[in-house]
């Protein structure tokens, strides 16, 4: 798929009634990323997911998955979505919840996915309802890895994990993705399970795109300066302060600045984390105001 632009959302808005899900949303993931959607709860992201596999159609605005409107014939064989739910059917046996993949995807690799259960040792015939939550997550997985997507969503797919469950079914995305190089989304409140996994970030708050594009770039011009109070009033005009925090005479900014500036000999500058940049977009009181980096090309 090289370098193609998967998803594109220009002034995308979702409303229920008088509330808004979702507003002027836009963004580009470039195919082959691994996407990290991070926001607090109602922040917007699983209406974002509906819309993008037209579970939602939306209020304004324009969306396309591989160039075309979501939900096309052409292009759902193509992506596949895990709820946060994960939706299985407690009834089935794993064998019933494989052989309905077969069914419903015509690309499907049953192959692929008797091979991974055995590899979890997870028994074919065990019915979904007894598994334990770490047990139907990677079913549910599998039967969403088992239609061989391009574009893979997965709703919260940590929730309700303990820490060794999430680690194993983040494993376990990530040697897909190396194995098929699928775009991946995957949205979560649980930033430090993402840090080490995910390659862009978008950061959704209040329905609205406060941060969209490669975690490099964000961390290269991002930064945390640590300095005398009096300084943060005379910062370089293309410094745009995220985040500000004082205690006596100290301030402690975190700031963002398209170039490389030479900031004043007193402060100390180091690289914004993952998570303290995430934090520092959510706490803003006005997502609509916010300086908003540009979309890195894809």
């Amino acid at each position: 798929m090289g370098t193609d632009t998967v998803l594109t959302a220009t002034g995308v808005g979702k409303r229920y009634r008088r509330t808004w899900a979702l507003r002027d949303c836009s963004l580009s993931v470039p195919a082959g990323r691994v996407v990290a959607l991070v926001g607090p709860n109602g922040a917007g992201k699983t209406t974002l997911l509906h819309l993008v596999v037209g579970l939602l159609a939306p209020t304004q605005g324009e969306l396309s998955v591989f160039g075309l409107p979501p939900g096309r014939t052409n292009t759902l064989p193509r992506v596949a979505f895990m709820a946060q739910d994960r939706p299985l059917y407690d009834g089935f046996t794993v064998a019933d919840m494989l052989r309905f993949g077969r069914h419903m995807n015509p690309g499907w690799d049953h192959d692929m996915a008797e091979k991974r259960l055995a590899t979890l040792e997870i028994p074919l015939n065990r019915k979904v309802g007894k598994l334990s939550g770490g047990q139907q997550a990677q079913v549910a997985l599998t039967v969403a890895l088992g239609k061989r997507p391009d574009l893979m969503l997965l709703d919260e797919p940590l929730a309700n994990l303990d820490p060794l469950a999430r680690h194993d079914l983040m494993r376990a995305l990530m040697s897909a993705v190396a194995e098929t190089g699928m775009t991946v989304v995957l949205s979560s409140h649980i930033v430090a399970d993402l840090e080490n996994t995910c390659d862009w970030l978008i950061v959704l708050n209040r329905g609205r795109v406060q941060v969209s594009g490669d975690l490099e770039e964000l961390a290269g011009t991002h930064r945390v300066l640590t300095g005398p109070a009096e300084l943060a009033d005379t910062l370089p005009a293309q410094v745009a302060v995220v985040e500000e925090s004082r205690t006596g005479k100290q301030a402690t900014l975190l700031v963002r600045t398209a170039a490389a500036p030479v900031f004043d000999p007193r402060w100390t500058a180091r690289p914004a984390g993952l998570e303290e940049l995430v934090l520092a977009y959510l706490r803003r009181p006005d997502a609509a105001a916010l300086p908003r980096p540009a979309l890195a090309s894809a």
